[in-house]
């Protein structure tokens, strides 16, 4: 990863939307040698995709909360059976496997406390494997748009 790509990953962290001209305008470069250099890092599997960023309020959708959960018996099969529901809850925004105490941590959007009660309630503790649950509001989100190589 050079100075160049380094410089081209922020821009396009900053608005994936700039066109190939603007970025090699930015960066002092010929459109060709961006277009090259933007390929190249989706090539690599540096560049993943490009998302659009939604106001979670503007859904209906303003409280956020974290739900750790711990599944039993903590198998392959089990784990991936309920990452594969979990990943499928339209109120489920990212899913962590982890080590630890909890097997996994759920970041979740819903409109309201009576929504997220619902959720943990209605869906969660239905699943047989479920052996505990531990809830935290979200009061806010602070997100790095911009990641750096190390």
């Amino acid at each position: 990863m050079d100075e160049l790509n380094s410089a081209l990953l922020r821009l396009l962290q900053q608005d994936g939307r700039r066109t190939n001209r603007e970025l090699a305008e930015e960066l002092g470069i010929a459109p060709s040698t961006c277009l090259e250099r933007v390929r190249a890092l989706r090539e690599r599997g540096v560049l993943l995709g490009f998302h659009a960023e939604v106001d979670l309020a503007a859904l209906g959708r303003g409280l956020q909360a974290m739900i750790a959960v711990r599944v039993r018996p903590p198998t392959r099969a089990i784990i991936e059976q309920f990452q594969t529901f979990v990943a499928r809850m339209p109120e489920v925004i990212s899913v962590f496997v982890l080590t630890g105490t909890d097997d996994f941590l759920l970041h979740v959007a819903v409109r309201d406390a009576d929504h997220l009660h619902s959720v943990v309630l209605d869906k969660l503790t239905e699943r047989p494997e479920l052996a505990d649950v531990r809830t935290s509001m979200v009061y806010g989100h602070l997100r790095k748009t911009v990641i750096d190589p190390i």
